[in-house]
């Protein structure tokens, strides 16, 4: 298989369009499609070619790669594709889909002759689109000669978890990592909010715990996305963030834990985005530890 492929993105939101404009950066023929055109065709700048319609941007495809809202999107936008897609072409499931949702589309793949493989990404905006993203795959030995210039086109590291995409194991592991991201996220609003309740400088909290064993990079960007109104463009959307944090409830239940943490992370970025935050970057369920949007 050659290196330079013909590559299908369906789906170009945040993630979508940064991996399609790295893909026809790395030399490969890129195709996309998104539901809402006029957010596609900032693409064709740097070579990608717009479709109408998911089954025009798979033909001939080798590689198909979806990056939709959820598994329910990305099934039915795969449906609409079907009577397109060339048998033996490689689909590289992309969308945080929950685990329920993988075995629907490995169904589909085997149904369609297509060689699925389960990977989600790690990462939000900025690792994007330098093509920094971390991989999370499952799926066949045999195939990975057409996935890995691909992976390697929109990350700089590929995790592998199994060789079965419909298990799902980098599904799985994308939410354990999701649930701590979630809950990093939503205590660091939460520390913000006390301290203005309380009448600290959140300043003061970041310098009390820089350079100790409580300290993360993450926490100071995403406070200061807060503390310099920095929310949009977001990293990785509240809407988004919340949809995560349900599947990742369901995930635990579903295996009879209880998970009281992304539970509460759910809820605080549900009402962040019925606050009118949604389109903001995660980071503002801040604003949800209010009952109306706090003065500077």
């Amino acid at each position: 298989m050659t290196d330079k492929l013909t590559v299908s993105v369906l789906g170009t939101g945040i993630m979508g369009a940064a991996m399609a404009r790295n893909l026809a950066r790395a030399g490969h023929s890129v195709h996309a499609w998104n539901r809402t055109r006029a957010k596609a065709e900032p693409l064709a700048a740097v070579g990608v070619h717009i479709a109408d319609t998911p089954a025009q941007a798979v033909r001939e495809a080798d590689v198909v790669l979806t990056m939709l809202y959820d598994g329910p999107a990305a099934l039915d936008t795969m449906r609409e594709a079907a009577p397109a897609l060339r048998p033996g072409a490689v689909w590289v499931q992309s969308t945080t889909a929950g685990v329920e949702s993988i075995g629907d589309l490995a169904a589909f793949a085997r149904e369609h002759g297509l060689v699925f493989y389960d990977a989600p990404v790690l990462g939000t905006r900025q690792p994007a689109e330098a093509g920094q993203l971390t991989v999370l795959a499952a799926g066949p030995v045999e195939g990975r000669d057409t996935v890995t210039p691909v992976f390697d086109a929109v990350g700089a590291r590929t995790v592998w978890a199994g060789e079965d995409g419909a298990a799902g194991g980098a599904t799985r592991l994308k939410l354990v990592a999701n649930s701590w991201v979630l809950a990093v996220t939503a205590a660091a609003g939460e520390a913000l909010a006390l301290a203005k309740a309380l009448g600290v400088d959140p300043r003061g909290f970041l310098d009390l715990i820089a350079g100790g064993p409580l300290d993360m990079g993450y926490l100071h960007a995403k406070s200061g996305m807060v503390l310099e109104d920095r929310l949009t463009p977001p990293q990785f959307a509240v809407t988004t963030a919340a949809k995560d944090a349900r599947l990742i409830v369901e995930a635990g239940t579903d295996h009879g834990i209880r998970l009281d943490v992304a539970e509460a992370a759910a809820a605080r970025m549900e009402r962040a985005a019925a606050q009118g935050h949604g389109d903001e970057d995660m980071v503002a369920a801040y604003f949800a530890s209010f009952d109306e949007n706090p003065s500077a």
